[in-house]
């Protein structure tokens, strides 16, 4: 399949097929860790009719793995197009039960009848063409960030602010948020809602599939480069990536004044968003790691009031789509290996953070797949949601 110049950030629309990455993890993995089944593909939401839905950018991965994430939590579907661009018209996808679906070109689309459309490309695509399919009567899920801060576009993460879908009919378009800010949120609104945050800090590791096929193939070419004594070759990251760790992201975005990156910007400002918290402290530093797939973050709140680490790892454990993997006598945490494939959020490394008075501080290690909860799986949960609720 032909691939699209390389694009250095984590909303690329993630062209990377047949790579280590998709197998870097399985569910055997985290039950063997755990040692129980862990349980997958849960849905909290059921439409109440078959929809009529279309996944624009299909012949990528996030399109592909909403499809796939589509047939494995049997949403409902009452027709289903796969679109993309002019060079893929025509192709055959696989899908899960066996059948296939024939691409077609996103420049001819008519979206008349079409209930949800799901925008898995690039943000110019989502520019030009979620607003001509809202104007036909579609709602459009888009995940790239060029809605995300429209005053006027819910900008969600279902278990977290489920309640912003009633205001879809402004523009019928819902935005999905970045991969880092999803799995950072799913951790913040328990404790937001228990006990207030003051003040977030949080540093990512994030892998290189959130730069796209370019990122992917950089890291792996470098790898097999040096390990037979050959100059690297580099184009999709400011400096080598393999065996190193980059704090630019997007790597080839110049640095704002402020010296905050882009994708630190995001994180702010989607989070405050998201938790209606346009006062929330937060600091941010992103930086790009030599792993394929899953991305790392570690977090540290002030609180409102105290906070034990067993009565976090209690909220933790109840919110839908969090998995906590914590146990310090057995050495357990969670990694980005194990997240793969998974449907929740892992986090570890609970503890007080003694660097805040009177045990207002709390640390915790957040470890998703960015390709799938970070991406996919968020915007099929939405549509679960809005489905049921409001169309």
């Amino acid at each position: 399949m032909p691939t699209k110049p390389p694009a250095a950030d984590d909303d690329a629309d993630h062209d990377v097929e047949n790579d280590p990455l998709r197998a870097a993890g399985d569910g055997n993995r985290l039950d063997q860790k755990l040692g129980v089944a862990v349980a997958r593909g849960v849905v909290h939401k059921q439409p109440r009719r078959p929809m009529h839905v279309a996944v624009v950018g299909a012949t990528g991965v996030v399109g592909r793995e909403t499809l796939s994430i589509l047939s494995e939590r049997r949403f409902p579907l009452a027709s289903l197009r796969a679109l993309a661009s002019a060079r893929s018209a025509g192709e055959e996808l696989g899908l899960d039960d066996g059948k296939s679906i024939t691409v077609e070109d996103l420049e001819q689309a008519d979206f008349k009848g079409v209930d949800v459309v799901f925008f898995a490309a690039s943000g110019g695509v989502s520019k030009t063409w979620a607003p001509r399919a809202a104007a036909a009567g579609a709602v459009c899920i888009d995940k790239s960030s060029s809605f995300r801060m429209d005053a006027d576009v819910p900008l969600v993460v279902p278990e977290v602010n489920g309640q912003a879908l009633k205001d879809f009919g402004r523009k019928r378009i819902i935005a999905t948020p970045n991969c880092s800010t999803i799995q950072m949120v799913q951790c913040l609104a328990p404790l937001e809602r228990a006990v207030g945050i003051e003040r977030v800090v949080v540093c990512t590791y994030q892998a290189v599939s959130g730069a796209g096929r370019g990122g992917v193939d950089e890291l792996e070419g470098q790898v097999r480069a040096l390990f037979n004594f050959k100059a690297i070759e580099q184009s999709t990251f400011d400096q080598q990536i393999a065996f190193n760790a980059l704090p630019r992201i997007p790597a080839r975005d110049p640095i704002p004044a402020d010296g905050t990156t882009g994708e630190e910007r995001k994180m702010i400002e989607e989070t405050r968003k998201i938790l209606g918290r346009p006062d929330l402290r937060i600091g941010a530093t992103c930086v790009r790691v030599p792993v394929f797939n899953g991305h790392s973050e570690a977090i540290h709140v002030e609180l409102k009031k105290p906070l034990s680490a067993d009565d976090a790892r209690r909220l933790f454990a109840e919110e839908p789509n969090v998995l906590v993997v914590d146990d310090t006598k057995a050495g357990l945490y969670p990694t980005a290996l194990d997240a793969s494939g998974e449907d929740k959020t892992l986090v570890g490394r609970i503890r007080v953070d003694d660097s805040v008075p009177d045990g207002r501080g709390l640390a915790f290690w957040v470890v998703s797949d960015n390709l799938r909860t970070g991406a996919a799986l968020n915007a099929v949960r939405i549509a679960e949601a809005l489905c049921a609720d409001w169309l």
